[in-house]
């Protein structure tokens, strides 16, 4: 390790002295780019992450001055991967540079590839809002690409996300909007239902009776097969628990639908929240009377 080290200091001062000394433009940042990328390399087995980082950089500098934009961006992504390890912002930054320039010389499937990145990078650090903004930029630019799998799986986590901050309108126009597209696809048929649910659960959330009866006429017609699932059950069921202000009933239903189909982290703190409102109703009512 201490070898590595050793070694990589060398090769970053050598690349220092072609960089400061004379000689042809080009070949001299040439040179520098290939003992930055070898430094770099035995900073990486050294396992000192900032170092290796800090040397991609430089070489993407490098890179930049040759004009060789991809490989100063794919330079930058080496540098996020290592700055990953030890410090979130840096490697975001780093990401965003090789975004910038992947679009600039048209890669943009790589572009869309980083923004996803990005947005992953900052669910690890609970910055819901910033993850939301780089899943969506993700799924614009899958879909500019007809990467639809990969643009639906970005949109999936943006509606996620907006759930879970209230945003529940745009999370139920998410799922139905996949849902609807699912359909004429027979590979994904078969998770309709569990985008209506999703879509189903946010429209709970709401608190609407009348527009969760509404909402599941509308699933009913997009997706006839739909009201012979248990997905199906269990909402219509919830929402009657809701309309009647029975919170024994709503517990027994959910309990029910979790004994057989457990549901997820997501979906649990969702009904919770409709739990919650409900009980407060029955208290409000019991206080009437």
């Amino acid at each position: 390790m201490g070898d590595q080290l050793a070694r990589g200091e060398e090769f970053e001062k050598k690349a220092e002295k072609k960089l400061s000394g004379w000689g042809l433009f080009g070949s001299k940042h040439e040179d520098a780019a290939e003992l930055f990328d070898k430094a770099a390399n035995c900073f990486k087995l050294a396992k000192s992450w900032d170092r290796a980082g800090s040397t991609y950089v430089k070489l993407a500098n490098c890179n930049l001055k040759l004009d060789s934009k991809h490989e100063a961006a794919q330079a930058y992504v080496d540098a996020a991967h290592c700055y990953k390890k030890t410090n979130t912002k840096e490697a975001i930054s780093c990401l965003e540079q090789a975004v910038n320039m992947f679009c600039d010389i048209g890669r943009l499937s790589m572009a869309a590839r980083y923004y996803k990145e990005i947005a992953e990078l900052y669910e690890s650090e609970q910055n819901i809002e910033k993850a939301i903004d780089f899943y969506e930029k993700a799924a614009d630019f899958f879909q500019n690409e007809d990467v639809s799998t990969s643009a639906n799986q970005c949109r999936q986590k943006v509606a996620q996300f907006a759930a879970q901050i209230e945003q529940y309108p745009k999370a139920i126009e998410i799922y139905e909007d996949i849902a609807r597209q699912s359909l004429s696809n027979n590979l994904l048929k078969y998770g309709v239902k569990g985008h209506l649910l999703n879509a189903g659960i946010c429209q709970l959330c709401k608190g609407d009776v009348v527009a969760i009866t509404n909402a599941l006429e509308r699933y009913q017609e997009l997706d006839p097969t739909f009201s012979g699932t248990r997905e199906y059950r269990l909402l219509a069921d919830i929402a009657a628990a809701i309309d009647e202000e029975d919170v024994t009933k709503f517990t027994d239903v959910v309990k029910e639908f979790d004994s057989m189909t457990p549901l997820d982290s997501w979906k649990t703190t969702l009904l919770l929240r409709v739990k919650e409102k409900l009980k407060a109703k029955e208290m409000e009512e019991d206080d009437l009377t």
